[in-house]
Protein backbone atom coordinates (compact mmCIF):
# COMPACT_ATOMS: atom_id res chain seq x y z
CA UNK A 1 0.00 0.00 0.00
CA UNK A 2 3.13 2.46 0.58
CA UNK A 3 4.47 1.86 -2.62
CA UNK A 4 1.22 2.98 -4.04
CA UNK A 5 0.82 6.11 -2.47
CA UNK A 6 4.39 6.53 -3.09
CA UNK A 7 4.11 6.19 -6.71
CA UNK A 8 1.18 8.33 -6.66
CA UNK A 9 2.71 11.08 -5.15
CA UNK A 10 5.86 10.73 -7.36
CA UNK A 11 3.27 10.88 -10.27
CA UNK A 12 1.51 13.52 -9.23
CA UNK A 13 4.47 15.99 -8.85
CA UNK A 14 5.97 14.67 -12.17
CA UNK A 15 2.79 16.29 -13.59
CA UNK A 16 2.78 19.60 -11.83
CA UNK A 17 7.14 20.16 -13.29
CA UNK A 18 6.06 19.50 -16.93
CA UNK A 19 2.98 21.83 -16.29
CA UNK A 20 5.29 24.25 -14.70
CA UNK A 21 7.51 24.25 -17.58
CA UNK A 22 5.23 24.14 -19.91
CA UNK A 23 3.85 27.62 -18.56
CA UNK A 24 7.16 29.08 -18.09
CA UNK A 25 8.45 28.23 -21.75
CA UNK A 26 5.00 29.77 -22.98
CA UNK A 27 5.60 33.09 -21.03
CA UNK A 28 9.12 32.83 -22.43
CA UNK A 29 7.69 32.95 -26.13
CA UNK A 30 5.22 36.05 -24.79
CA UNK A 31 8.31 38.16 -23.60
CA UNK A 32 10.52 36.83 -26.42
CA UNK A 33 7.59 38.24 -29.16
CA UNK A 34 7.17 41.43 -27.02
CA UNK A 35 10.70 41.98 -27.32
CA UNK A 36 11.19 41.63 -31.03
CA UNK A 37 7.97 44.34 -31.53
CA UNK A 38 9.88 46.90 -29.15
CA UNK A 39 13.01 45.90 -31.68
CA UNK A 40 10.71 46.41 -34.67
CA UNK A 41 9.35 49.38 -33.90
CA UNK A 42 12.81 51.25 -32.44
CA UNK A 43 14.19 50.31 -36.19
CA UNK A 44 10.89 51.71 -37.65
CA UNK A 45 11.65 54.85 -36.08
CA UNK A 46 15.14 55.15 -36.72
CA UNK A 47 15.93 55.24 -33.22
CA UNK A 48 19.13 52.68 -33.20
CA UNK A 49 20.46 54.32 -36.31
CA UNK A 50 24.01 54.37 -36.15
CA UNK A 51 24.35 57.74 -37.49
Amino acid sequence: MKRIISLALLALFSMNFLVACNTVKGAGKDVEKVGEKVQQSADDTGATDPR
